[in-house]
């Protein structure tokens, strides 16, 4: 069901919650499905984020467009729909 999504999470390696996202990511098999943008060293990735969600907040896991915020909604969307 993943692969019927345009799947974009955008994250900082020093962020709990987003390591959360990237363990269950890892846990699931599916770290390939979801393009990673890191936010710490990829200044286009931050102003997209910005842009599209209104807001710096991360994790964000962009699905067809539409942000979803919180580690554990990410989670499990995640679940729902590997």
């Amino acid at each position: 069901m993943l692969d019927s999504h345009d799947l974009v999470l955008y994250y900082r390696p020093t962020c709990p919650f987003c390591v959360r996202v990237l363990k269950r990511m890892k846990d699931l098999g599916i770290e390939g499905a979801i393009t990673l943008k890191n936010i710490s060293d990829d200044e286009e990735a931050e102003a997209t984020l910005i842009s599209v969600g209104g807001k710096r907040q991360v994790p964000c896991l962009l699905i067809d467009g539409e942000p979803l915020y919180e580690s554990g909604d990410i989670v499990a969307w995640l679940d729902a729909n590997k």
